[in-house]
């Protein structure tokens, strides 16, 4: 698995257990797992966006390298 799609699967592993988390949280009126689960899903989404920013990296240097070869 590449780096950047890894990124973007553990990503959305850590977003989907936050749900869970702040879903039982709620049912269970337990607000600190409920606090707990949110900031796992921003982790989550940060862990996301880490792998779409080394993807457009990697497009851009492709890019790069592609305009360069054509000179």
């Amino acid at each position: 698995m590449g780096d950047s799609t890894q990124d973007k699967t553990e990503g959305s592993v850590e977003r989907t257990k936050g749900k869970a988390k702040e879903a039982a949280g709620k049912v269970t009126d337990n607000e600190d797992l409920e606090r707990e689960g949110r900031k796992d899903q921003v982790k989550g989404d940060a862990h996301k966006a880490v792998g779409h920013v080394k993807d457009a990296g990697s497009k851009l240097k492709e890019g790069v390298r592609d305009a360069t070869d054509d000179h």
